[in-house]
């Protein structure tokens, strides 16, 4: 899929857990490993609102496009 998902990066460079993410945004930590792995087909502006506010980020910074390679 074109669409990287970094919550990974950036939780490392906010020194943050996932279930410490998770907790702070109301999101289950089987839902968020699924945002985190790419395999959601979608995320809600909610969801990514809380995640930009928790991490202190904006959403480029969660969501990469890189196109397919040919």
């Amino acid at each position: 899929m074109p669409i990287i998902v970094n919550v990974d990066v950036m939780l490392a460079k906010r020194k943050m857990t996932s279930s410490e993410l998770a907790e702070r945004i109301g999101l289950s930590p089987v839902n968020l490993s699924i945002l985190k792995t790419g395999k959601a087909k979608g995320v809600r502006f909610t969801t990514l609102d809380a995640i930009c506010k928790a991490l202190d980020c904006q959403p480029g910074d969660l969501l990469e496009y890189r196109p397919p390679a040919e």
